[in-house]
């Protein structure tokens, strides 16, 4: 069954976690119901893509309010393609939700334990990876953005880590989901890339990609990610999937399929009382 079930016109929610624990909004954005002009239409969230900043900010608005979390409880991640992962406090609430310049530099993965935040990651292709664990009373949540270059560096199994050593968690209290993104069908990648894949998976796991020609491959970033996180101590059973293609679907904006400019989705997750 799909972990994403579209509740609104504006966002997936990730049902399967909310009917566990209605404490959490954590979900995915469509690029519907926003005010934002060709090529951003419609909910563009992203303000580092060339669209109007008062657009962005007033879309914001829009599913700030229909989440009801304010936009001042909101934080960013920088988000450079790299592999690091930030913890964060009640201090960082609003780091980029109104200016890009605010959040959180280098980063492209966030974790806290505190409430009453809304941690955020942008997307248009790249995987969007959720995480979520209760452990003595406490309960932890994580995002990290892992484009291919993320991915292989192991950005999913570093907030794992974080996670064990930080916070003491065993790993079978580790939940986590990847979220709507490019599919394997759409996802055409090079040699450079498919030899950096190899490098960061075991060896005995299965490669997840097809040779299409010499030098040309489909890639599957959400099976590479899934099983970079069995890699690192999660099973399969505590990991969701989504199926939802970005560059295969009028809901979201893909920055493939329509030629590098377009919106941004945002993925969300946060625990409020």
């Amino acid at each position: 069954m799909e972990p994403f079930q579209q509740v609104s016109n504006r966002f997936f929610e990730l049902s399967e976690w909310t009917r566990k624990n209605p404490q959490l909004r954590v979900g995915f954005t469509t690029r519907l119901d926003g005010v934002s002009s060709p090529p951003y239409d419609s909910l563009n969230l992203g303000l580092h893509v060339g669209d109007d900043e008062q657009a962005v900010i007033q879309n914001r608005e829009l599913l700030a309010a229909e989440l009801q979390v304010p936009l001042s409880q909101w934080v960013f991640a920088e988000q450079i393609h790299g592999s690091e992962v930030v913890h964060v406090t009640a201090h960082d609430r609003g780091a980029g939700a109104f200016e890009r310049q605010s959040a959180l530099k280098g980063a492209d993965g966030l974790y806290t334990s505190d409430q009453g935040i809304l941690l955020c990651s942008l997307y248009a292709d790249c995987v969007p990876l959720y995480f979520y664990a209760e452990h003595r009373g406490a309960i932890y949540i994580g995002l990290a953005h892992a484009g291919w270059k993320g991915t292989v560096g192991q950005i999913g199994a570093k907030l794992v880590h974080a996670w064990t050593e930080r916070f003491y968690l065993p790993k079978e209290a580790i939940h986590a989901a990847i979220g709507p993104s490019i599919s394997c069908e759409a996802y055409e990648v090079d040699q450079v890339v498919i030899d950096q894949i190899d490098r960061a998976l075991s060896s005995e796991a299965t490669r997840p990609y097809v040779k299409r020609e010499e030098g040309r491959y489909q890639l599957d970033l959400k099976a590479c990610n899934e099983q970079l996180l069995i890699d690192a101590g999660l099973e399969k059973a505590q990991i969701l999937v989504s199926s939802h293609c970005s560059a295969q679907s009028n809901l979201l904006f893909s920055h493939r399929h329509e030629g590098g400019k377009t919106g941004r989705m945002m993925s969300f997750i946060g625990v409020f009382s």
